[in-house]
């Protein structure tokens, strides 16, 4: 689908390339082939809504100053229906094209026509690509980090969805290692407490109450039978009876947020398979991995990494980074042309050395987006809340959701770029003011929804874009509305192929305040039949595209407030 603007873009740079082949033609420019010159949206508005280089990239071939190119391709333009109103040559040889403010009309047939489906486009040609998010330890809840990589992996699926990719959403479960061993090892500790025995918790164990409450659930079942067992199954069976419910917790609050996978895979199941021992055999006969007192390392040095990894410890037990490239490994063997992983901020030096290990087994490292995700702050009262995992003491997602509400949750996570700090306002993310962001923007829909059940009650209905004339729609406002919509499948493209959710979060926020400016100043049901038909069709389509940017984030479109 391509949009408004891409059709205005398209038809000038046909126009730009006729007008230098017809020069040639008449002997007025000499040249082999025309260069790859760009049109694009220059920054200043003052130089017009599209600018060229061509001049400048043809001057060398052609034998004649910048400038002189662009008067000689000036005089040749015909951009018929490209709604060019006046053509400026600028600078060493800038082309700015100018345009009228009848093209921008023409997005209003169009978002009717397509309803939801506006803002889609063919950018991704069905590209296979998999995002990997949360992938939480299956030892405890939810907590922020988990709950802002829950927002940006969704919301980032859905747009490359809607730029045209085939996605898949997928979680690791983290269900093989050390973590498991302490949860193992922290359940157990518990059983005995729970039935009076003095045992010490261990160090690196899982302190929090859900814990107890797992336990508790346990002993309700099957009562003191694994106190006379053998410790390595009881915990073995503690561990199945633990990971079992804390997935299905981590699911329920997920799709709770709005979120569902397509894969859940199993970190476990490398090893079962044998695939993790076939990775390591494979790096090991490329030479890339060597023994060094006991342990395997990998060659990470050979790819910018400050110092090689283990990749099988001493005794004999791999690590997770081994796990991890067995498990990327599997992704691109799955035919995912762009695997896409996003990781919290600890993770940061992971990067280089996965990165090193897909170039050593063959793939394309390029193909591997790794988004790093910085720390959040929750406040409350204006102080901040302060948070240890370790200890069991921190903000769930659930208890997030409890207090603030999904929509703001998902809204506050992504409306700031992934690789900066997110400080999260509680207070205003519950308030029902302007300066709450996803009250803002909802309130502009469900304005537009009041506006409709006006006009039924008036025995009124929204007419067709075109049984109106459009043309009426010549106030500030209600251009500024129609440019901003113009621009949404090229705001939605850039989001998915730059993996910036914040750019829609950003957008709707935008459109939101135009609206508002719009419905603050002019009424839409009057006595002026013509240009009350004209502001609905424009209503209805600010409607659309409100909606459709909320649904994109994961967010509801609610019809009043």
């Amino acid at each position: 689908m391509k949009s408004v603007l891409e059709s205005v873009k398209n038809q000038i740079i046909l126009a730009i390339r006729q007008a230098a082949e017809k020069a040639r033609a008449e002997g007025k420019l000499d040249y082999e082939a025309l260069p790859e010159y760009i049109l694009e949206v220059p920054r200043e508005k003052e130089h017009g809504d599209f600018a060229t280089n061509i001049a400048m990239l043809l001057a060398r071939q052609a034998k004649m100053q910048p400038r002189q190119v662009a008067e000689m391709i000036n005089s040749y333009i015909e951009p018929q229906g490209a709604w060019v109103d006046r053509i400026e040559i600028a600078g060493p040889g800038f082309i700015n094209f100018y345009l009228n403010s009848d093209w921008v009309y023409e997005v209003l047939p169009r978002i009717e026509d397509q309803g939801d489906r506006y803002g889609n486009s063919d950018a991704g040609q069905g590209k296979k690509v998999q995002v990997e998010f949360v992938s939480a330890n299956p030892t405890g809840l939810l907590h922020m980090g988990n709950a802002r990589g829950a927002a940006l992996g969704d919301t980032m699926a859905n747009l490359l969805q809607a730029a045209g990719f085939a996605v898949t959403r997928e979680f690791y479960i983290n269900d093989a290692g050390n973590q498991i061993e302490n949860l193992g090892k922290s359940m157990e500790a518990r059983y005995l407490q729970q039935h009076g025995r003095d045992v010490v918790f261990p160090e690196d164990g899982y302190h929090g109450q859900d814990i107890i409450d797992t336990v508790k659930r346990l002993i309700e079942r099957d009562g003191d039978k694994y106190l006379v067992m053998e410790p390595s199954l009881r915990r073995e069976i503690m561990i199945q009876y633990a990971l079992e419910e804390k997935l299905q917790a981590i699911k329920n609050t997920l799709k709770e947020f709005g979120v569902e996978y397509d894969v859940w895979f199993s970190e476990q199941s490398l090893h079962d398979s044998g695939a993790l021992d076939a990775v390591l055999d494979d790096l090991q006969s490329r030479g890339y991995i060597y023994e060094n007192e006991g342990a395997l390392w990998f060659k990470t040095t050979e790819f910018g990494d400050e110092k090689d990894e283990v990749v099988v410890r001493s005794n004999g037990v791999p690590t997770y980074f081994a796990a991890d490239i067995a498990y990327h490994k599997n992704k691109f063997d799955r035919g995912f042309a762009w695997v896409i992983n996003i990781w919290g901020a600890d993770h940061h030096g992971h990067v280089k050395r996965l990165k090193g290990a897909m170039k050593a087994l063959g793939y394309d490292p390029d193909c591997l987006d790794i988004v790093i995700m910085q720390l959040v702050r929750l406040f409350k009262g204006g102080e901040i809340i302060r948070m240890s995992k370790r200890s069991g003491e921190f903000v769930t997602l659930e208890d997030l959701m409890a207090e603030v509400g999904r929509d703001a949750a998902r809204y506050f996570f992504v409306m700031r770029s992934a690789d900066s700090h997110l400080d999260f306002d509680m207070d205003l993310a519950k308030s029902q003011s302007a300066e709450n962001p996803v009250y803002y923007i909802q309130y502009a829909h469900a304005r537009i929804c009041s506006i409709f059940r006006q006009l039924q009650e008036k025995g009124g209905t929204v007419p067709a874009a075109g049984e109106c004339n459009l043309k009426l729609l010549k106030e500030p406002a209600e251009l500024e509305l129609i440019r901003k919509m113009v621009d949404f499948p090229h705001e939605v493209a850039e989001a998915a192929v730059n993996l910036e959710p914040h750019r829609i979060a950003r957008y709707a926020h935008e459109l939101a305040g135009l609206f508002h400016v719009f419905y603050n100043s002019h009424r839409v049901i009057s006595d002026r039949l013509e240009l009350q038909n004209a502001r609905l069709v424009l209503v209805k389509c600010v409607q659309t595209v409100v909606r459709r940017a909320l649904h994109l984030m994961g967010l509801t479109a609610p019809e009043s407030m």
